[in-house]
């Protein structure tokens, strides 16, 4: 029955905390009790909470009291596989089974992700269209490891309980997983399909239906809050873990692409189906369409080139034609519907992003919405052919509207408040700044206030809750401010020979974080030689392998670039040493940030902090946090880059770091470290 009377929220957490082996924490009795309050009054809530707070206890507890108490159904959303297996596979079952009791029965929980993500049986039985997509299935052994790996997805399929594929070990390459999955355009659904009571999707979908606490990742939130169809489950509460990727993750989703590979596949799918000649002007318009962009530089279009316009016209035209040829649905074959959907779903996709890839260019540059830029191989041995791309310049009134005005939501992160506030990343959720959170109302059931007439900005407040480790103590941060500016010409002389200094201090047991591939090799290959100690390199090894490597033997070093900010957690001696050869600043010809930046500039605002800054301050933030993983961590933060200390807006990106005891003495950093090595 809902509102049974429950026990309160510190006796709940106090039990779960001992059900896991650990000590409550100040931070983390803060933030459950910051998320019960969010709960009750409706109002959102961000909090930051550095590394070993317990956050993920601090909102699950509150969570599932919530759930069970309402007969309600509360989304924890991801940015990550690995944050979604830990919840799912280690923190949420020791947590059911500690409060089953307190709460009067196991709190039920599932993962749920996006259909692509689940083998669909009935693609397993009709197979595939016969449309490659991949330049490299035309090389004999490709297709022969191809069949070889749907072989083994054909068996898999016959034993797997989910049909999800992040439990295939090893996993199959992409080319071999769309043989056997589909989209959700693509489905048939569960009335039509052949295989629709043994469907895999389907069934995850509905057991998420059922349970208490639903595990998903942010791109499934964005589908279910943005395409204007349910995907999860009823709820009126959503729990935003890893929240400093949510734009990203929501910007993605709402990114379309068109190719020529597309175009020509989908009217290859509806050729089949309709009149030749209706689908040939399709082919057409794709030729003509893959004649112009080959000719295109790639980056961002301000302005539609009227060749360009003319191509995106035809294929609109050519695409509706062939929607409107293929006619509404006919009950009774199967075989003919599955073609028609195949057909219908491309189809839809190519015809509405060339309408949008269009209608971009259909307003001044000020009130523009949507970005345009033409990706692909410029040189640089990407494999990707060339593509117009369209994402939203901000996501900030998507989330406000969709995530904010439906359901309460707490969104949680060690690396929220950039600047010091957290005004840079509520601007980017669409969430007005130093939002004041008024007094609850009291007498109702969860004590939301009633809407008052003509206020209609999500209220919230921001918390950070701190850390258990002392920064101040436990970490330096070491300034190069004496080395030049970095340049476009690779690394620096002198920061190779900075480098090496600092490693031979350490004695190894360094993370080098590089602002580019290029420059990570190139300091790999320098320092071999140079120094005695081991170097790995990101793409010498699975990223998992090297980072196992780098964490058994504290000699070696680890150099690498983007996933290493945020993916290595190696607490203990191997890592006394977090190197930073640049700040992390967006890539002047990104199509996106220089978009986004402009865009404020337009609006009399600063583009650079709002856009630049914003963004790097972000990553250091996270690459820098790699340093201090348990508390008895220790070691130095050895940023390269001297605009850290000498430019106006490095006060900015230094508030957004922990209290690091700081300096910009090389000599007193090299002789902290050699005190750390000499410790062990």
């Amino acid at each position: 029955m809902p509102n049974q009377r429950l026990p309160e929220l510190p006796e709940l957490l106090s039990v779960a905390v001992s059900a896991v082996g650990g000590t409550e924490r100040p931070g983390q009795v803060r933030m459950a009790g910051a998320v019960a309050d969010a709960i009750r009054t409706g109002n959102h809530l961000a909090v930051q909470a550095g590394t070993g707070t317990g956050k993920s206890l601090a909102y699950l507890v509150p969570a599932m009291r919530y759930a069970v108490e309402q007969e309600a159904t509360v989304v924890v959303s991801t940015a990550t596989i690995a944050l979604q297996r830990q919840l799912v596979d280690r923190d949420l079952p020791r947590l059911a089974e500690a409060l089953a009791g307190p709460l009067g029965r196991p709190p039920t929980f599932a993962i749920l992700k996006g259909r692509r993500n689940y083998l669909c049986l009935h693609r397993l039985d009709t197979g595939a269209p016969e449309e490659p997509e991949d330049a490299a299935l035309f090389d004999p052994f490709a297709v022969s490891r191809l069949g070889r790996e749907v072989k083994r997805l054909r068996e898999w399929a016959g034993t797997s309980p989910t049909g999800d594929r992040d439990e295939l070990v090893p996993g199959v390459s992409e080319s071999a997983w769309r043989q056997v999955s589909v989209s959700a355009r693509e489905c048939l659904g569960a009335a039509r399909c052949p295989s629709g009571t043994d469907c895999f999707a389907e069934r995850a979908r509905n057991e998420a239906g059922r349970v208490d606490i639903v595990v998903t990742n942010h791109a499934l939130l964005a589908i279910d809050a943005l395409q204007g169809y349910q995907v999860l489950p009823d709820h009126d509460l959503v729990i935003v873990d890893e929240a400093h990727d949510l734009v990203d993750r929501v910007t993605s989703v709402a990114t379309g692409e068109l190719t020529p590979v597309a175009v020509a596949a989908a009217a290859r799918r509806c050729g089949r189906l309709i009149d030749q000649e209706v689908a040939d002007r399709l082919a057409e318009a794709g030729d003509g369409f893959a004649i112009l962009l080959g000719d295109l530089p790639a980056g961002r279009l301000d302005a539609l080139p009227t060749a360009l316009g003319a191509a995106l016209a035809g294929i609109r035209d050519a695409a509706h034609a062939c929607v409107t040829k293929l006619g509404t649905d006919r009950p009774g074959d199967v075989d003919l519907a599955t073609a028609r959907k195949l057909a219908l779903s491309l189809l839809e996709e190519v015809h509405d992003t060339a309408v949008r890839l269009i209608d971009a260019f259909d307003t001044d540059d000020a009130r523009r919405r949507d970005v345009v830029w033409c990706s692909g191989d410029t040189g640089s041995g990407s494999p990707r052919p060339p593509a117009l791309r369209v994402a939203p310049l901000a996501v900030a009134g998507l989330l406000r509207d969709r995530l904010f005005g439906s359901c309460t939501t707490v969104l949680t992160s060690a690396t929220l408040t950039l600047g010091g506030t957290f005004d840079a990343m509520a601007r980017q959720w669409g969430l007005p700044v130093e939002q004041s959170v008024g007094v609850a109302a009291a007498g109702t059931a969860t004590e939301k206030a009633p809407p008052v007439e003509g206020d209609d900005s999500p209220k919230w407040t921001g918390l950070d809750v701190g850390s258990p480790f002392d920064h101040e103590r436990r970490g330096i941060l070491y300034m190069a401010r004496h080395l030049p500016p970095p340049g476009r010409d690779g690394l620096p002389q002198s920061y190779l020979d900075e480098l090496a200094e600092l490693i031979e201090a350490a004695g190894g047991r360094t993370l080098g974080l590089f602002s580019s591939m290029r420059a990570a090799k190139a300091a790999t290959e320098a320092l071999r030689k140079r120094l005695t100690v081991p170097i790995l390199c990101q793409g010498e090894d699975s990223t998992a392998l090297l980072v196992t490597k780098f964490a058994s033997d504290p000699a070696t070093c680890l150099f690498g670039t983007l996933s290493l900010w945020q993916g290595v957690d190696v607490p203990g001696s191997s890592l006394s040493l977090v190197v930073v050869d640049r700040i992390p600043f967006p890539r002047p010809d990104d199509p996106l940030a220089s978009a986004r930046q402009r865009a404020v500039e337009a609006r009399g605002g600063n583009g650079f902090i709002t856009v630049a800054a914003t963004h790097a301050a972000l990553l250091l933030a996270q690459g820098t946090g790699r340093l201090l993983r348990s508390t008895e961590d220790r070691g130095v933060i050895a940023i390269l880059d001297p605009r850290l200390a000498t430019a106006r807006y490095g006060n900015f990106l230094r508030a957004s770091l922990p209290n690091y005891w700081t300096t910009t003495d090389p000599e007193k950093t090299r002789a902290a470290l050699r005190r750390l090595n000499a410790a062990g």
